[in-house]
């Protein structure tokens, strides 16, 4: 940020980074993992509740992504140009609001809008926490602290440890309405540390100011949501009568190219990746990594619990390994800022537990249910680390919020990706033969991660480049 920026009251900055900023950071941060975990062990029980079998139930996951895709990179820019602050309280606010909503749904189509909501409200918290480190590095003449990353991406893990299990205990005394009302208190402290801790900027660059409207692209945002929609009822309902909707995505999908390469203010600024191949390799292997994470999030959740017949408690229990492992390893990896070494780890534990999930039935001991999630662990802590280490390195510093806003929107377009897999493998049962179809999916998005990442050999460079490495705290 610029010389403009105003600090909090009673700020007691000196020369290193503010440490105040870092609890908003960290809140803001984790207001959608929380929301993505909690929500995989409640999926069944809001089914039975309504009726919906789990075809039907994957669009309060694929609703939360879509709104987040499309809010992730206008906000992301929006920070650019007006700073952190503005965008950030006014987001979490949409998270209380999506709590009340999503506790009052007297029916799935209401619960699924509240999940719209919850997902533009959860756009600011990652963009805005960038935009900080990179603030702060400008202010302080220092490169942001590789502390400060990695505790990023453990609080987004350790919060992610809390998430199945807490939705199961809260499921169990309160329902699954319980899950959405905890966003109420979580929007209320996120929105005072915001107002009273970030910094005071009008914008952070020479963009002109006015109206809101001038600085959205409209047209941008409704081809690309013409795009994404298209494809989601596609992938979400595959039959030989739905081969028009393949055809307006692609449609929608090259008229979204053209407008946004000539528009002044792009609603996702393709610009950024013209000349920068490895920023668009990093999107690429983010997309791929995540549609691996979230289709075992909750498809292997979904079959835990009805087709292999664990409460919503005990199935949060399952998934606590693999977010347990997930944090050593980031606090492991995390010492290094090299991203090859982790990539390929991730790598390699995808397929090594995609292929496991193969091995499992309903005869299967428990225990080798609690070890598929031990090793989806390590991906889980090092892939996040090195893609988000990637998109730091590689992004034009002016474009910092932006550029990770573009991340979590790849990231969010692999969620979407896993929420149709899931869908078209379960049908109208989380049953084996469907988890096994839904593993074959996973494998061959892995082995794609890995390729990837092998093949590139930018990443090599960047390992080795200590010259940008960020100093350690």
């Amino acid at each position: 940020m610029n010389d403009r920026t105003t600090a909090p009251r009673g700020d007691t900055r000196k020369d290193g980074f503010d440490r105040r900023l870092i609890p908003p950071m960290m809140l803001g941060s984790v207001l959608n993992p929380i929301n993505s975990t909690i929500i995989a062990v409640a999926l069944i029980p809001i089914g039975a509740a309504f009726g919906a079998p789990p075809s039907q139930t994957a669009w309060l996951v694929s609703a939360l992504y879509l709104a987040t895709a499309l809010g992730q990179p206008v906000v992301g820019r929006l920070i650019d140009i007006f700073g952190p602050r503005r965008l950030f309280l006014f987001s979490t606010s949409l998270v209380g609001v999506a709590g009340v909503l999503g506790t009052l749904a007297p029916g799935l189509g209401v619960l699924v809008a509240a999940r719209v909501l919850l997902g533009f409200g959860t756009c600011a918290g990652y963009p805005a926490a960038m935009a900080l480190l990179r603030s702060e590095a400008q202010r302080t003449g220092k490169d942001s602290p590789a502390g400060v990353l990695t505790a990023l991406a453990v609080a987004n893990q350790t919060i992610a440890v809390i998430g199945p299990l807490l939705g199961g205990l809260m499921i169990g005394l309160g329902g699954w309405r319980s899950t959405c009302a905890l966003n109420i208190p979580l929007a209320a402290v996120a929105v005072t540390l915001g107002a009273l801790r970030l910094p005071r900027q009008p914008r952070t660059d020479g963009a002109p100011r006015g109206r809101l409207a001038a600085l959205i692209d409209l047209p941008g945002m409704a081809l690309f949501a013409a795009m994404l929609v298209s494809l989601l009822l596609f992938l979400m309902n595959l039959r030989a009568d739905t081969w028009y909707l393949p055809v307006i995505t692609l449609a929608a999908g090259a008229a979204f190219t053209r407008r946004e390469l000539r528009a002044t203010t792009p609603f996702i600024d393709l610009r950024v990746l013209r000349g920068n191949p490895p920023l668009l390799a990093t999107y690429g292997r983010a997309l791929v990594a995540y549609v691996v994470s979230y289709a075992f999030l909750y498809g292997f959740t979904q079959w835990t619990e009805e087709g292999y017949g664990l409460s919503p408690f005990h199935a949060g229990l399952v998934q606590i390994p693999m977010f347990l492992v997930g944090i050593g390893v980031s606090l492991t990896v995390g010492r290094n800022s090299g991203v090859l070494g982790k990539l390929l780890l991730g790598g390699v534990g995808q397929i090594a537990a995609c292929a496991l999930m193969l091995t499992l039935g309903t005869a299967s001991p428990v225990w080798m249910l609690v070890l598929v999630a031990v090793i989806f662990g390590v991906p889980q802590g090092a892939n996040s680390l090195a893609l988000q280490n990637s998109v730091y390195f590689q992004a034009d510093p002016q474009r910092t919020g932006s550029s990770a806003g573009l991340l979590r929107t790849f990231a969010y377009l692999g969620s979407m990706v896993a929420s149709s897999a899931t869908a078209a493998s379960f049908g109208q049962h989380a049953g084996t033969a469907g988890m096994h179809h839904l593993a074959w999916i996973m494998l061959g998005a892995g082995a794609l991660f890995l390729l990837s990442t092998v093949l590139d050999r930018s990443l090599r460079r960047l390992s080795t480049d200590r010259s940008k490495e960020p100093a350690q705290t």
